[in-house]
């Protein structure tokens, strides 16, 4: 079964290069969005299977944008990324309402199909 993935970045190339990263592994991109006002206007309506979030963007952060997404579609895993980050501790991640935390130069080494497993 292919699963849909929201992409959440300020970065365009990052986008691009986690698109082609979770192609690869047999996911599907839903939408590759750059903020998180953009990212909960995705969601209305229909929602991805998962979502690939930065932690650090313009406007809401990740974890503010994590809360919101999970209320509009919480069969969605929601997976945090950062380049500015190494980790993100265990009672963040439950309060963000977020399954995972994975530093963004370590995304190519992740077992993507683990990390967005239903």
């Amino acid at each position: 079964m292919v699963r849909r993935i929201l992409i959440v970045d300020d970065s365009q190339r990052f986008r691009q290069l986690a698109a082609e990263l979770l192609a690869t592994h047999g996911f599907e991109v839903f939408e590759d969005v750059e903020d998180g006002e953009q990212a909960l206007a995705a969601v209305v309506g229909e929602c991805p299977d998962g979502i690939l979030l930065d932690i650090n963007l313009r406007g809401l952060d990740g974890f503010t944008v994590a809360r919101s997404l999970a209320a509009a579609c919480p069969g969605a895993k929601i997976v945090l990324a950062s380049a500015a980050f190494d980790y993100v501790p265990a009672d963040i991640l439950k309060t963000s309402a977020v399954a995972a935390f994975v530093p963004k130069d370590e995304l190519a080494l992740t077992d993507l199909g683990a990390l967005f497993a239903a």
